[in-house]
């Protein structure tokens, strides 16, 4: 096995915006230092709850720098440098790497559709542009229903930057025959809140999560639990925040969770376009489910 990046739980960090929508770097520090007092183990910077996709290039490098330089080496920083040109990925990745984050998440390309091969050619490129660590990132409901197959996985952790994935199927059954068979060549990280602990329980290294954003002493102490083998107190907190986590998911990433940090008075600030603000029925149950966890 490759060196592991980190255990536990990972944040997916927000990018907190103004009510211009140019990103807040003061609510960005904020909201860092929040996370690190609080025990996350790595913080997971322009990715899908980062909104990156609506980035300008000099955005998504400076909200990677600036990352970086808060955290000053206290937690692995993970950069989002995917992409669906896998040059522009590439070089992305190169100006992560040159950031100094200490490793990159490559989401699986997008609105192409590629084949296997072609996922194999383009994860390559990117991982060879850089020497640091690579996260795979496997989440078909955002890229098309593409699937990174079990012989693709088998054929790219034979690289050796490529070290884990963030898997966000959603499909237990792929992700536990994901375990059973590359488990001991990659780390495994569940992409989605409410299947942590059952992944864990399985040999998952840990989560990288959108709770976390509200809730980071929690995840990490769930998480904490799982590497320690007490599933009991483990699946406990995963009953007991799962209306909540289902709640985040009421509408899409990252909407609900920026909209729960507001009503925290935590650094959050607006989406930005096409993503807008909750409907009125779903803002009321999100309350609902934070009040039941005094968190407003």
């Amino acid at each position: 096995m490759k060196n592991t990046i980190f255990t536990g739980a990972g944040v997916a960090i927000v990018t907190p915006m103004n009510a211009d929508g140019s990103i807040n770097y003061n609510g960005f520090a904020e909201n860092i230092e929040y996370q690190i007092t609080n025990g996350t183990d790595a913080i997971v910077v322009c990715g899908t709850t980062g909104e990156a996709s609506t980035m300008t290039d000099e955005e998504h490098i400076e909200c990677i720098r600036f990352c970086v330089e808060q955290v000053k080496g206290r937690v692995p920083v993970i950069a989002g440098t995917g992409s669906n040109d896998t040059k522009y990925s590439a070089e992305l990745s190169k100006a992560a790497q040159d950031k100094g984050a200490d490793a990159l998440l490559l989401v699986t390309p997008y609105y192409n559709k590629a084949t296997q091969k072609g996922l194999i050619s383009h994860f390559t490129v990117a991982a060879d542009a850089v020497d640091i660590p690579v996260i795979l990132y496997n989440i078909p409901g955002r890229t098309g229903g593409i699937n990174i197959s079990m012989e693709t996985y088998k054929t790219l952790a034979k690289h050796k930057n490529i070290v884990g994935v963030k898997e966000a199927s959603g499909n237990m059954s792929y992700t536990t025959k994901l375990i059973a068979e590359c488990g001991d060549i990659l780390d495994i990280y569940s992409g989605n809140d409410d299947m942590t602990v059952a992944m864990m329980s399985l040999g998952a290294k840990g989560v990288i999560s959108v709770l976390s954003n509200i809730m980071p002493k929690e995840t990490h102490d769930m998480t904490q639990y799982c590497l320690d083998g007490n599933f009991k107190e483990a699946s406990k907190m995963q009953l007991e925040y799962l209306e909540l986590i289902n709640d985040l998911f009421i509408e899409v990433n990252p909407i609900p969770v920026k909209e729960a940090m507001n009503l925290m008075k935590v650094p959050s600030g607006p989406c930005r376009l096409p993503l807008c603000e909750m409907e009125a029925a779903n803002l009321e149950k999100l309350k609902a489910s934070m009040k039941k966890h005094s968190l407003i």
